[in-house]
């Protein structure tokens, strides 16, 4: 099968999908609706991805476009998933979901839950997160790409952050993302109420 990878290079991802006979391309670039890239690809992963695919493409990947996303949907749709966690203490794990035309608003396939210690930063817990995602999808990926898994329908709720909304919340990123998460846990529901 052939496989587009949106997305920074994880070659060890790569390396795992090659081993089930899997042609790999990838890319980070925002792909035009009318892109060769499209022709001879069969199924769609997309990781870490910062750009949306129109309606179009989604129509003619039905089942066979995936996103890979680290955080417990629907809580922290969007950007920054893993810092909104701990900003707004809000459920944590990662989520494979089918991609729709909305943002991580899509079906849901696999979920786990992660829990974390004080002692993490947001550095060791997104690497945490991506592990745990990686193995998800390595887990569960014989029935992901033939369609086995029934899905299941997002529950309403949940949050979504867009990449400005971090501007606010910026400061208390003293030590960048070796800034330990116990710095973090609930700041943002602080700030709100004392507005």
């Amino acid at each position: 099968m052939n496989v587009l990878l949106l997305g920074p290079n994880r070659p060890e991802l790569v390396d795992f999908l090659e081993t089930y006979g899997e042609q790999v391309k990838y890319t980070e670039e925002k792909i035009p609706v009318d892109s060769d890239l499209f022709q001879k690809v069969e199924f769609i992963i997309s990781y870490g991805y910062r750009h949306i695919l129109k309606k179009e493409v989604l129509e003619r990947f039905f089942k066979k476009a995936i996103n890979i996303h680290i955080s417990l949907l629907p809580w922290n749709k969007g950007a920054d998933p893993n810092l909104w966690s701990f900003l707004e203490n809000t459920p944590k794990g990662v989520t494979i979901h089918y991609l729709d035309p909305g943002i991580d608003t899509g079906d849901i396939l696999v979920q786990e839950e992660v829990s974390f210690t004080p002692e993490e930063t947001l550095r060791t817990s997104y690497e945490k997160l991506s592990n745990i995602a990686e193995n998800l999808l390595k887990k569960y990926w014989p029935d992901i790409r033939e369609a086995k898994i029934q899905p299941s329908v997002q529950p309403s709720g949940g949050s979504y952050h867009r990449l400005r909304d971090r501007q606010s919340y910026e400061h208390l990123l003293t030590q960048g993302w070796d800034t330990p998460v116990r710095n973090l846990i609930g700041k943002a529901i602080e700030e709100k109420t004392y507005e």
